[in-house]
């Protein structure tokens, strides 16, 4: 069976088409359409009519594609971006009607989830309890856990975009004092998710997503064309040096530095900041960069649970953009 999934992210939509072979998701083709929704929406903001229209255009390829390529109807999900916007149900209504692509949002805790599973997978079962670090661009994902989904996972507003935006907005390169604005908050809202893993003394640890695996390669880990199976590996004291690299430099400067792409470059430092924190706030000196995350983790879902599974997350709905966002703690 060829399956598909298309995340629509803060910067990108990306696609991946895989042969579920033995388990196992073998993917046969990816691709990725920019949108840098990032850059045009700030939180709380809704998404505007024509960053509707690239995305519309942007998935519609994505499904188009996948269909060339032989697989079934994408499993299409957005992340915080979508989740956060206050027009978002008029966003997944365009996507459906002019598609027919049943685009979904997921609750923070279980983008946390699924990108726990992905790792794990990688992982294997060797690397014991299991701590996960994973900075999208409007939420930072935490999970812990010792079997193959977490006991513990939750999604804070900690993302690299967003803070962005809130900290850095006409501020380039930022002032040393809203560099540790921004660290004062990012300590505030971990204080209780990283006393949990603390408390649970994780045996390996592993972060996930793009911001990370550039910060590692700034850092000088392997870069991506030597594929994903060089053991690529972060360390803390290297990640609070790039904050200095990043801080002294404007944004179109960071683009020039490793690892660091021009998409992203505007974002890095708060990136840097966010998981520099994280780490010293759960005790974490070293993390293993891990290229699968939620997207093989929604494949392995499918995989191992059929696509009931699917149709039971498709339900979920935000509350209404007024209301209260709690924080997301899910325990399993």
């Amino acid at each position: 069976m060829r399956i598909s999934v298309v995340d629509v992210g803060s910067n990108t939509v990306r696609l991946v088409v895989a042969d579920a072979a033995d388990g196992v998701p073998l993917p046969v083709h990816t691709a990725k359409w920019r949108l840098r929704l990032s850059e045009q929406v700030r939180p709380g903001d809704a998404i505007p009519e024509e960053a509707v229209d690239r995305l519309v255009g942007a998935v519609a390829e994505a499904s188009r594609t996948a269909t060339r390529w032989g697989a079934t109807a994408p499993l299409a999900f957005a992340t915080a971006v979508v989740r956060a916007a206050p027009n978002r149900r008029e966003v997944l209504r365009a996507v459906r009607t002019r598609t027919g692509v049943d685009l979904c949002t997921l609750p923070g805790e279980v983008e946390a989830e699924l990108t726990f599973l992905g790792a794990r997978r990688w992982m294997g079962w060797r690397s014991g309890p299991l701590a996960l670090l994973d900075i999208g661009g409007g939420s930072l994902e935490v999970a812990f856990g010792r079997g193959r989904l977490p006991d513990f996972a939750a999604s804070l507003p900690l993302g690299a975009g967003r803070l962005t935006h809130e900290f850095f907005d006409g501020d380039d390169p930022p002032a040393p004092e809203r560099v540790r604005a921004l660290r004062r908050k990012v300590r505030h809202q971990m204080r209780d998710v990283a006393a949990r893993i603390r408390w649970e003394g994780p045996r390996t640890a592993v972060v996930t997503s793009r911001t990370f695996q550039q910060l590692g390669r700034l850092c000088g880990s392997a870069p991506g064309r030597h594929g994903p199976f060089v053991e690529r590996q972060l360390h803390r004291r290297d990640l609070r040096e790039a904050i200095a690299r990043l801080s002294s430099l404007p944004a179109a400067e960071r683009s020039r530095l490793p690892g660091i792409s021009a998409p992203r470059a505007a974002q890095s430092l708060a990136g840097a900041v966010v998981g520099h924190t994280a780490m010293k706030l759960t005790g974490l000196r070293t993390v293993t960069v891990c290229p699968w995350a939620i997207r093989e983790g929604v494949l392995l879902r499918l995989i191992e649970d059929g696509p009931s599974w699917w149709a039971e997350v498709n339900r979920y709905e935000e509350p209404a953009a007024h209301d209260p966002v709690p924080l997301r703690i899910a325990t399993s």
